[in-house]
Formats: C-alpha cells, sequence, structure tokens
C-alpha cells in the first residue's frame, strides 16, 4: 500500500520560486536520509487544476511532509500558514518565493487569506491547508474539531478537496520543541483519499450549518485516513 520517497525524484520544477526551490532542494536529501516516508494515494491528486489538499495537523514538521508529499505527487503546494513567517528572515523569502498564503490570524485583514487562496485555485494551483488551524490538543493525536476555512475556502472555489492524513511526525518535533529530533531515523506515512463529495452544498447559502456540515465530511474522510494509518501499524 505505501510506497518510499525516493532519493531523486522528478519532481515538478516550475512555479517553485528561487528561494523556494532552494529550500526544497537543501531539504530533500536530508529528509529521504533520516525519515522514511511512506505515501499512499497520490493518485488521488489530480495532476493540473484548483486543488485543495486538506491536512490533519501534528507538529512542526506537519508542512515538510505536505510538501514532500504533494510534490511527490507532481503539484508544487501553495500552503496556507501564519503571516509571522513571512516577517521571519530567510523565512520569509522562501515563504513569498513559493507564494504561500498568509493567514492574518485574529485582525480585520484574516478574510484575505480566502481571497488569496481562492485567487490561486482559480489559476490553477494547488492549495494546502490544515483544518484544524493549529496542533490538536487530542491527547492521542486524532484531528479535534476543525474550523471553518477550509470548507468555506471549498465551497466558495468549488475546488475538489483531497483529504490527507498524516502520522509520525510528532515524533520528529513534538509539541513544545522546534529543533527536530532526526535520529534515530523516524517513518512518517502520508496517505490521501479520493475528494470529499461536496456537490449538494455548493447552491446552498454558506451558513454555520452548511459549514459545519462541510467541515464534517472534510474532517471525518482525513480521520478515516488516518485510521487506516494507525491501524497499519499495529
Amino acid at each position: 500500500m505505501f510506497e518510499l520517497a525516493a532519493l531523486t525524484p522528478r519532481l515538478p520544477r516550475r512555479g517553485r520560486g528561487f528561494w523556494f526551490s532552494l529550500a526544497i532542494d537543501a531539504l530533500w536529501p536530508i529528509v529521504v536520509l533520516f525519515v522514511r516516508m511512506r505515501m499512499a494515494g497520490r493518485h488521488n491528486v489530480p495532476s493540473n487544476g484548483g486543488v485543495i489538499l486538506a491536512a490533519n495537523h501534528l507538529s512542526n514538521a506537519d508542512t515538510v511532509s505536505t510538501v514532500v508529499f504533494t510534490l511527490a505527487s507532481g503539484r508544487v503546494p501553495r500552503i496556507f500558514a501564519k503571516a509571522s513567517l513571512w516577517r521571519m528572515p530567510v523565512v520569509g523569502w522562501i515563504m513569498r518565493s513559493g507564494k504561500h498564503i498568509p493567514v492574518q490570524r485574529g485582525t480585520e485583514r484574516a478574510a484575505e487569506s480566502l481571497d488569496l487562496a481562492v485567487a490561486a485555485l482559480d489559476q490553477g494551483e494547488c492549495v494546502g491547508v490544515f483544518p484544524e488551524g493549529t496542533f490538536t490538543r487530542d491527547p492521542d493525536g486524532w484531528p479535534m474539531k476543525a474550523k471553518s476555512g477550509a470548507a468555506r475556502l471549498a465551497l466558495t472555489s468549488r475546488a475538489p478537496v483531497i483529504p490527507v492524513a498524516q502520522w509520525g511526525t510528532q515524533h520528529i518535533t513534538p509539541r513544545g520543541k522546534v529543533v527536530p529530533r532526526l535520529l534515530p531515523r523516524k517513518t512518517v506515512h502520508v496517505v490521501a483519499g479520493p475528494a470529499v463529495d461536496l456537490s449538494d452544498l455548493y447552491d446552498q447559502e454558506l451558513t454555520r450549518e452548511v459549514l459545519d456540515e462541510a467541515t464534517e465530511r472534510i474532517m471525518a474522510a482525513i480521520t478515516t485516513l488516518l485510521r487506516g494509518i494507525r491501524l497499519s501499524e499495529s
């Protein structure tokens, strides 16, 4: 079921931007040497057109594993991330170069991230989002109740939502840690499922009930995939 990431896969390069591309080229050998990346369901990621990849959120390493999986699936990701990263030296260059999407949490500009994401999807981009908005607080690592942003983005853009579950990143950067623990070598599973069916909600008003229903479907699909990963490990 799962495939190991190759050391020199054919990764898409067009549209990565200089600094984002440089970061990928620098990090990829480290990931392959120190992490057993096991991936499944890459065929569920459309090869072109606007698409949303919605993943669970365990640790700071999730962004790297999501980027690796997306690139290995033949797409260049545009990741939702906290806006403060754009103000950091070097990291800010990478975020701007990769055309990632800053999230202005708790400000009047919070809606701008949705507009930027919709525009990216309209241009045929692959947008990565963590619907929970932060690391799960569930003590056993299961996805927690998500925010409505991913559902709103999906229903506004009508782009397909591909659920993605990942497991093992929490062992690389445990909660509260920034420096990754690469030894002993860790295994990270990433699996994508078929698109979540939201078509019956497209023409409805975006009420709280509709957004909650879409959110629950997305998170249920992610949780089902995660359950499969964890059962395969037991």
